[in-house]
C-alpha cells in the first residue's frame, strides 16, 4: 500500500488507535509500550502484513526532530529543580563525559571486530551513545518505579540532557567520515559553539518565554499550551540558526519554565504530557515503517555482539569512570549503568548518515535499529527486577486516580478567609506575580457578594475576601504578611 493524501489519515488513525489499545495491556506482560509501538509500525510496513511502502529517511528525520522537541520539552518542564539540584553535577557529567566515553569505547570495539574505518566506527558509537529520553521517561513513569537516594532524578536528568551531546558527536564524526583529512582538532570549535550557544540560548529563551506567557493576557485558556508550543519551536529553530544546539536549548528552556510561576501552568503541563505521548507513538510508528526487517537479519549476529558489549561493558565502564570522584555506592552506579536504554533517538540520528550518502549508511542504520530494540527488550523489561536485586528500589505505591492526585497535592491542614484592604500590597496584582508559597492555595475569592474562581491571571481587588487552604497553621502568618502588608508609596 502506498501512502496518499486520501488514505494517510485513515491509516494513521488506525495505527494510533491500535497502538493505544495495545499499550494499555502491554505492561501486564512486561513489554515496554514503546517497543510495542515500534513492532506495530514494522508489522504495518513493507515487510509486514500491512504492506505500507515507506522509504523516506528525510521525512522520518523531520518527524523525529519534531517529536524530540515535544519529548524533551515535556520532560524538562516536568522536572522539579529541587529534586535535580542535589544531583546536578552527577547528571551533567553523565550526559557529557559519560556520552563521550561510551561513544569512544564502543567505537573502538566496532573498529576491532568489523571492517569499518575508525571514523565510521566512532560514528556508530556516537549515534548510540546517549540514553533515550522517551524510553527512560515513559518506562520509569508508567511503571511508577520508586528508587532510593535521588536515583530517579539522576536518570531522568541524564536522559533528558545527553541527547545534545550525542547529536554533536554524531554530526562531528559524520563530518570526519565525509572529510577524513580534517582530523579530530577540527571538530572542537564546532563542539564548543554548539554547547555554549545552546546552553545560553536555552536560559535566555526560558526567561523570555516566562515574560510572554505571563503578560500576553490571552482570552482563551486553551491558547496557552499553543503559545508554549510556538515558544518551544522558536527556541529550537532560533538556536539552531545561531549555530547552537537546539535540543539543549529547549531542554534548558523547559526546565526553567517548569520551575517558575506561570499562568495556567497546569493546563500547559497536562497538554504537553499528552502531546509527548502522541509524539512518542508517532515517532516509533514512523521508524517501524521505515525499517525493513529482512535487511536487518544479516546483521543480527554482529548487532547482538555490539549490543551486549554496549550493555555489559561500554556503558558500565563509562558510568563508573564518570562517577569516579562522586561519593556513591557501587550498587547505585550499577543501576545507573543498567538504565542505559536506547530507543528512538539513536534511530533518528542514524538517518543523518543515510541522508549524507556515506558508503556504510544502510549497515549503520540497521545495526543501530537492532541495538535499540535489544536494549529496550533486555533492559526495559528488567528495570524493576534489577532494582530489587541491587536493593535500590522502594515499595511500589499504588497510583492515585486523577482527582486523588489533585486533592492530595493541595494544602489542606488549615483554612482561613483573608480580607484584602485597599492599601494592601496585593491590590491590583495578579496571583501569579505575588509568588505565594507552595504551602498556600487560593481556592476561592469572594467579591461583591459573588464567588470568583481564581487563576494565575486573576487580579486581586480591594475588599476581596480570599479563601485560602494551608499546609499548617504556621504558614498562615507568612501568607497574611505577604498579602496584607501596606503597599509602599
Amino acid at each position: 500500500m502506498s501512502l496518499s493524501i486520501e488514505n494517510i489519515l485513515l491509516v494513521g488513525s488506525l495505527l494510533l488507535l491500535i497502538s493505544i489499545i495495545a499499550g494499555k495491556t502491554s505492561y501486564r506482560f512486561g513489554v515496554p509500550t514503546l517497543l510495542l509501538f515500534l513492532g506495530i509500525g514494522m508489522l504495518a510496513g513493507s515487510d509486514g502484513i500491512g504492506g505500507i511502502r515507506f522509504n523516506d529517511p528525510q521525512i522520518a528525520q523531520f518527524i523525529g526532530v519534531v517529536s524530540l522537541n515535544f519529548i524533551l520539552f515535556s520532560g524538562g518542564i516536568g522536572t522539579n529543580w529541587n529534586s535535580v539540584k542535589p544531583i546536578l553535577r552527577e547528571g551533567l557529567v553523565l550526559s557529557t563525559l559519560g556520552v563521550l566515553l561510551t561513544a569512544t569505547i564502543l567505537g573502538g570495539f566496532v573498529y576491532f571486530i568489523t571492517d569499518f574505518t575508525i571514523y565510521e566506527s566512532l560514528l556508530l558509537g556516537a549515534i548510540v551513545s546517549s540514553t533515550d529520553a522517551a524510553a527512560v521517561f515513559s518506562i520509569l513513569r508508567s511503571k511508577n518505579l520508586a528508587l532510593r537516594t535521588n536515583l530517579r532524578p539522576t536518570l531522568e536528568l541524564e536522559s533528558g540532557s545527553n541527547d545534545p551531546m550525542a547529536y554533536v558527536l554524531t554530526i562531528s564524526f559524520l563530518t570526519l567520515v565525509l572529510s577524513p583529512d580534517k582530523g579530530f582538532l577540527a571538530i572542537i570549535p564546532f563542539f564548543l559553539q554548539q554547547m555554549l550557544i545552546g546552553g545560553l540560548a536555552g536560559f535566555l529563551f526560558g526567561k523570555l518565554s516566562k515574560i510572554v506567557i505571563n503578560n500576553i493576557r490571552l482570552d482563551v485558556e486553551g491558547l496557552y499550551p499553543v503559545l508554549a508550543i510556538a515558544l518551544m519551536f522558536t527556541t529550537f529553530s532560533a538556536t539552531d540558526f545561531m549555530g547552537g544546539n537546539g535540543f539543549l536549548a529547549i531542554y534548558i528552556c523547559a526546565v526553567y519554565l517548569g520551575n517558575q510561576d506561570l499562568i495556567h501552568k497546569s493546563t500547559i503541563l497536562n497538554m504537553f504530557d499528552g502531546l509527548a505521548w502522541l509524539m512518542q507513538i508517532i515517532l516509533f510508528l514512523t521508524l517501524g515503517l521505515l525499517v525493513f526487517p529482512t535487511q536487518i537479519i544479516p546483521y543480527m549476529g554482529i548487532g547482538l555482539l555490539i549490543s551486549l558489549f554496549l550493555i555489559l561493558f561500554a556503558r558500565p565502564l563509562s558510568v563508573f569512570i564518570s562517577l569516579l570522584f562522586f561519593k556513591m555506592k557501587n550498587r547505585r552506579r550499577l543501576y545507573i549503568s543498567w538504565v542505559g536504554l536506547r530507543g528512538a533517538v539513536p534511530i533518528v540520528f542514524a538517518t543523518y548518515p543515510l541522508l549524507a550518502g556515506i558508503e556504510k549508511a544502510n549497515i549503520i542504520f540497521n545495526l543501530v535499529f537492532f541495538i535499540s530494540v535489544t536494549s529496550i527488550v533486555i533492559q526495559g523489561t528488567t528495570l524493576t527486577t534489577v532494582a530489587k536485586w541491587l536493593n535500590v528500589g522502594m515499595p511500589e505505591e499504588k497510583p492515585n486516580e486523577d482527582f486523588e492526585k489533585y486533592y492530595l497535592d493541595l494544602p489542606k491542614t488549615a483554612m482561613k478567609e483573608i480580607t484584602v484592604t485597599p492599601n494592601c500590597h496585593a491590590v491590583e496584582k495578579r496571583i501569579v506575580d505575588l509568588q505565594f508559597p507552595s504551602t498556600a492555595f487560593v481556592v476561592m475569592i469572594k467579591r461583591n457578594d459573588k464567588y470568583v474562581r481564581p487563576g494565575g491571571s486573576t487580579v486581586i481587588q480591594a475588599d476581596d475576601t480570599l479563601v485560602v487552604l494551608f499546609d499548617n497553621e504556621e504558614c498562615i502568618n507568612d501568607f497574611s504578611d505577604l498579602v496584607l502588608r501596606p503597599e509602599l508609596t
